[in-house]
């Protein structure tokens, strides 16, 4: 058998940030181990340090202008080396890289490329809360920052402006690609929904085929084998039976099983194929229930027949296959249940009127053995009406007998 067809994103995972592959993929990586970084992830994070660091060099000229005091200028460009190289864990801990960087950027105009870094990396791996309490304290902290280390270039009102507005640009920047992120992860989780639910669809499918056979084939057998199982019965208990007798029987039992062969195999080959092939015998519809009452009475059967539908062949297909269906359980059951009885099958109806079956016996004349299994049949029956369109009711009649009555639609 062969395996599970590869998914589309494995071969190109390099391409892929390694958070958005841990969610593709949950089960491509060990369990308790870091998902490590593709090469996408080290292209980017190399350029994220590499603009913090040039950003801290282009402040690092500025310092010398501000002629602040040796050790401040030492302690500021040290702070914002250690947040460039703070820049790699970055992945790991956004939250805490993005609070840190907070004391860090207020003591150190160098750190400011990293802080962005930071600012961004929150952004795209966390909600939107934790980017806002962030971004609002480092607001908050910026006037007294270029009030306490005012730019000799550019106004105070003017600084505090393009603080504001690269914030909410990095900001901005951040949500977009997380948002994209997040797009393509609920595509394929919706990719994957569709293909789970037109795989139960299926499978459904596939149980909805299975009990259709199963009723087919309860119709058909249980027919033939009750005619075996009357004519084996009398072979048995009349062994004195005149020559004719027997043989009749033993005919009828021939001609039974090759019958209930034939149609077994036709409904296996069915399972097999899946689609019936144009030798196969075609269903019986309503024009065949003469032919059925015919054979139960070579059975021995007493079967009166009062068929009331003036032309059966314009009975559409599936309503005659169904009243057909109808009138050989009701046989069926009347066979095992009420043997020796005379059992009245009426079939009447017109266009617009719609059809009514009746299959009626009365009540035995001795105690007839429970017979296991019984009243699966009708249920198969009562479910096959409705998918028609129609009704089936069944019952004890009130002199003791038993009736299945049934409605379908015509027209």
């Amino acid at each position: 058998m062969p395996g599970p067809e590869p998914q589309p994103f494995v071969a190109q995972r390099w391409l892929l940030p390694s958070a958005v592959v841990k969610e593709l993929d949950p089960e491509g990586e060990r369990p308790g181990r870091r998902h490590r970084r593709t090469a996408r992830d080290w292209v980017v994070d190399f350029s994220c340090f590499l603009a913090a660091v040039c950003v801290g060099l282009l402040t690092a000229d500025g310092i010398e202008q501000e002629h602040l005091p040796e050790a401040v200028a030492a302690l500021d460009q040290v702070l914002g080396a250690l947040a460039c190289a703070a820049v790699w864990l970055r992945r790991r801990w956004p939250l805490g890289l993005a609070v840190a960087m907070i004391p860090v950027s207020f003591l150190s105009l160098t750190a400011s490329g990293a802080a962005l870094v930071a600012v961004f990396t929150l952004a795209v791996h966390r909600p939107f809360r934790y980017v806002a309490w962030v971004s609002g304290i480092a607001l908050a902290l910026t006037p007294l920052f270029y009030w306490l280390r005012p730019d000799p270039d550019i106004p105070y009102g003017w600084t505090l402006v393009l603080g504001v507005v690269l914030n909410g640009a990095v900001v901005g920047w951040g949500m977009f690609v997380r948002s994209k992120r997040q797009l393509m992860l609920s595509l394929r989780d919706r990719a994957r929904r569709a293909e789970t639910e037109a795989q139960l669809r299926a499978e459904q499918a596939q149980r909805l085929a299975r009990e259709a056979i199963a009723r087919e084939m309860h119709d058909v057998l249980a027919h033939r084998l009750t005619l075996l199982s009357v004519h084996a019965g009398a072979l048995e208990f009349r062994p004195d039976a005149p020559q004719e007798e027997i043989a009749r029987a033993a005919g009828v039992i021939r001609e039974s099983a090759h019958e209930a062969l034939q149609d077994l195999r036709e409904i296996i080959g069915v399972l097999r194929a899946g689609d019936r092939d144009d030798n196969s015998r075609p269903q019986p519809t309503l024009g065949a229930l003469e032919s059925l009452v015919a054979e139960s009475r070579e059975a021995g059967m007493k079967v009166g027949l009062d068929n009331r539908v003036t032309d059966p062949a314009t009975v559409p297909a599936s309503v005659g296959r169904t009243a057909y269906r109808i009138a050989q359980e009701g046989l069926t059951n009347a066979r095992k249940h009420a043997p020796g009885t005379e059992v009245t099958v009426t079939v009447t109806g017109a266009p617009g009127d719609g059809l009514d079956v009746r299959v009626r016996n009365p009540a035995p004349e001795r105690e007839v053995p429970h017979v296991p299994g019984s009243g699966q049949g009708l249920i198969g029956l009562t479910e096959r009406a409705t998918l028609t369109g129609g009704r089936l009711e069944h019952g004890p009649t009130a002199d003791g007998g038993f009736e299945v009555r049934a409605w379908l639609p015509w027209g």
